[in-house]
């Protein structure tokens, strides 16, 4: 895999233009900064959950910027049979999470989390062809929804980020962070107003960085632990030992490995979307085949089931920087700091409430992607009203009530508790029951499909109409506010 330029400005896709070095260094270092908080979240909850010391911790975090850095190389830029080569950021998914905490403190530990991993990530790597064949099934009906959900899914990390991540702080939610969140908005608005393409594409992270050292001038930011540690240190293999495999922790894993292969699958055909780019069964396998080989690579180093980012899905949209090798330079630049420790501490000064500011437009912007997908469907005479409806309300319901599944069984939870597999479940089933498997379905359509019918007026009915009539509350009125009477239709045999 190599970076190779791509002058020509009659390139034939969006994601090959190469807009040189600097650009790509500078949006690349954007759209780490973006995934920075999330990719780092998973090892930092497993660690601790696994009563391992800070430095243990640091090498999972370390492990996961590395591997998630080569995940999203590979991706990007591609080799026979494996990436998608579209601007996708791979990285720890957060899907994993729950399941991965569950086998630790289960009494498996880190190896029994390794091991059902790598295998239930082999198993996924089986089964790519069937999901790679599901591309007709993903319509704008269905992408424009999970591209929606995806967005509405996110905005609760947003909130959280915004009002200083952590909610056992004292400060948690207080109004210095929030006004450092709101602050920073204003600063991703303003820059986006300007009118200078460079500023405006590359607002986000200039907003990141005013923020940052506007909340250092006011004693809210610490640099001096950059310093602290070691510059250098390469992911050692099976540091926390080798893997161990146990039936029902890789049946736990599989679980969670076909919901990350679902919303793949979604993030891989949003961003094509957002992009404007074809996507074929072809394309989607071997973004499928890249998700499942950096997951089964992933424990060696000690780190964690691969996926793409959603967020960065969010970065495209805002920025309108489609190239994918922007993003092949966001993933040099996690090997970097998976190898440079000393640069991810650099990173990790950025305040949460920063980086909630940003995530509103991030977050917001690909639900509005999703809208703006949604509004390439017909919604006449059918069904897919309802279908939208539908698949964004129960996607929506983990995140209005997390405890939702508490009491449903832990396979089920597991795929469900994830919005965007939620929605992106029922919005396939659905279009396959509504607008595939039509056998069945009624000649009288329910209220969502006969609200969308077309409307007609009879001609002599606007000749009788002059400008500023209008209608309330089933009265007609004219422009002086008078009522107009309305003559009784005499029932005929033509009637």
């Amino acid at each position: 895999m190599d970076i190779k330029s791509t002058s020509n400005p009659t390139f034939a896709r969006p994601e090959d233009e190469n807009l040189g070095v600097g650009a790509n260094i500078a949006y690349g270092f954007q759209h780490v900064l973006t995934m920075y908080g999330g990719i780092i979240a998973v090892p930092l909850i497993v660690g601790q959950a696994a009563g391992l010391t800070s430095p243990e911790i640091g090498l999972l975090i370390a492990a996961s910027l590395f591997i998630g850095g080569l995940a999203t190389l590979l991706q990007t830029l591609g080799v026979p049979f494996f990436g998608c080569q579209l601007p996708l950021v791979q990285g720890v998914s957060f899907a994993s999470v729950a399941t991965v905490v569950a086998i630790v403190t289960t009494g498996g530990g880190l190896p029994s989390v390794f091991g059902a991993v790598m295998a239930a990530s082999a198993l996924g790597f089986l089964i790519t062809p069937i999901f790679s064949q599901i591309i007709k099934f993903f319509p704008p009906l269905v992408t424009g929804t999970v591209i929606t959900t995806i967005g509405l899914t996110l905005m609760p990390v947003a909130a959280r980020w915004a009002m200083g991540g952590n909610s056992k702080a004292p400060d948690f939610g207080s109004m210095t962070n929030i006004g450092l969140a709101g602050f920073t908005l204003l600063v991703v608005l303003l820059l986006s107003k300007l009118g200078n393409a460079a500023l405006s594409r590359l607002s986000i992270l200039l907003a990141m960085v005013i923020g940052t050292f506007t909340a250092w001038a006011f004693g809210l930011v610490d640099f001096s632990g950059i310093t602290t540690g070691s510059i250098f240190a390469f992911p050692s293999p099976f540091h926390f030992g080798a893997p161990k495999f146990e039936l029902a922790a890789i049946i736990s894993m599989f679980i969670v490995v076909l919901v990350i292969l679902v919303e793949t699958s979604a993030d891989i055909l949003a961003v094509g979307d957002i992009i404007e780019t074809e996507v074929d069964s072809k394309r989607l396998g071997n973004g499928l085949r890249a998700d499942m080989a950096a997951s089964m690579i992933a424990p060696i180093f000690g780190s964690f089931t691969q996926s793409a980012f959603a967020q960065n899905v969010g970065l495209v949209a805002v920025t309108g920087v489609k190239s994918r090798f922007v993003v092949a330079y966001a993933g040099i630049i996690l090997v970097v700091l998976g190898l440079m420790p000393i640069m991810g501490r650099v990173i990790a000064t950025v305040p949460t409430a920063v980086l909630g500011g940003a995530g509103i437009v991030l977050f917001g912007t690909v639900a509005a992607s999703g809208i703006r997908t949604l509004a390439q469907v017909s919604y006449t005479n059918n069904m897919n009203l309802i279908i939208v409806a539908t698949s964004i309300g129960f996607g929506m319901l983990p995140i209005a009530a997390p405890a939702f599944y508490d009491q449903f069984p832990d396979w089920f939870a597991t795929i469900f508790h994830s919005g965007i597999s939620s929605a992106a479940i029922m919005a396939i089933a659905l279009n396959l029951l509504f607008n595939h498997l039509k056998a069945g379905n009624s000649e009288n359509q329910s209220v969502f499909a006969a609200g969308t019918e077309d409307r007609s007026v009879r001609p002599d009915v606007i000749l009788d109409l002059t400008d500023g009539d209008y209608f309330s509350e089933g009265k007609l009125f004219d422009v002086d506010h008078n009522e107009v009477p309305v003559a009784k239709v005499q029932k005929t045999a033509a009637h």
